[in-house]
């Protein structure tokens, strides 16, 4: 008689909603951090207007922590006076989409991803972002900062060995980004009201996984105390 080695699905299954996961993960005492290193980069993935502002594109644009930029702001400025670097990214494509790839075939709609050209308005960064001449700034065709992009080896040259993460989708590039930065070597820290999402669900599913595997999900107020004490 042959063995039946099928198993019952084990997947957890809980009523209760993404964000009563997180905050739950975020309450352990006991979880497990990476913590920061010796000197940190600041990577604000895509603060362009199509993401950041709905009262011009609202159906691209999400806000989630309404502090989210000011918080940014105030973590780049420490970061600068501590001569640690400041990196902004964000996403644009030529005028046939040619450069976006698979990934600009899904749609095809004034509102789709390939259809951000480069110097428009939806390429453009918030304004309320206070980038300064001596950060790096360039666009990325794909989800990941660290794809394709000068980044890897900026980083390397400057000594790094944590990133700060923010902006968003926190469920799309801001993941990428994070999981990129562990795959090539880095602490990855997430300050949680430096990121943003669309949907609640999609932001906080995303947060409590990068807690668990990828990243250490902080309060902005910690990566603040870091760098004053530095």
């Amino acid at each position: 008689m042959t063995q039946d080695l099928r198993f019952q699905p084990t997947m957890v299954r809980e009523d209760k909603t993404a964000r009563q996961i997180f905050e739950a993960v975020k309450a352990n005492p006991a979880r497990a951090r990476f913590g920061f290193g010796n000197r940190l980069a600041v990577l604000n993935v895509d603060f362009q207007q199509a993401y950041t502002r709905p009262d011009l594109f609202p159906r691209t644009a999400y806000v989630t922590d309404p502090d989210q930029i000011d918080w940014v702001n105030r973590i780049s400025a420490l970061a600068r006076s501590k001569a640690m670097p400041v990196i902004w990214s964000r996403v644009g494509y030529q005028a046939d989409a040619g450069d976006a790839g698979v990934w600009g075939t899904r749609t095809d709609t004034p509102d789709s991803l390939q259809n951000i050209k480069y110097d428009s308005e939806r390429h453009a960064f918030d304004p309320r972002c206070a980038i300064d001449p001596a950060d790096m700034t360039f666009t990325k065709r794909m989800p990941s900062m660290f794809f394709e992009t000068p980044l890897a080896s900026y980083l390397t040259w400057r000594g790094v060995d944590t990133v700060v993460v923010t902006g968003g989708s926190t469920s799309g590039c801001v993941r990428a980004t994070a999981v990129d930065a562990l795959s090539h070597g880095y602490r990855a820290i997430v300050p949680e009201e430096c990121v943003a999402d669309k949907h609640e669900s999609y932001h906080y599913a995303n947060l409590t996984d990068l807690q668990l595997k990828y990243a250490d999900v902080t309060s902005a107020q910690e990566v603040i105390d870091w760098l004053e004490a530095r």
